[in-house]
């Protein structure tokens, strides 16, 4: 577990370095042409917010894997003791 929630403070990082890059891009990008103009927050927020459910995701699917992985080997340890008690 100590692995997962390092793993998960170096996506956040990371996650967080590319947010203020792109921040930094957006508002350098910025043409006040004839588009309609997005401000740099709204994206900075739709992105930190993708980011954010995309953790979110990662985070839950790995967390009921593990647990179906262990009621597994639990499962199958319990059926190996019943066999080797019915042998003696």
């Amino acid at each position: 577990m100590k692995e997962h929630t390092t793993m998960t403070q170096e996506m956040t990082k990371k996650s967080l370095l590319f947010f203020i890059y792109l921040s930094a891009m957006v508002s350098a990008l910025e043409d006040k042409g004839s588009c309609y103009g997005v401000g740099s927050g709204t994206i900075a927020g739709i992105i930190f917010a993708d980011v954010t459910v995309t953790v979110l995701i990662v985070t839950t699917t790995y967390w009921y894997a593990s647990k179906r992985r262990q009621k597994k080997d639990n499962a199958d340890e319990v059926y190996m003791n019943v066999r080797a008690n019915c042998k003696t």
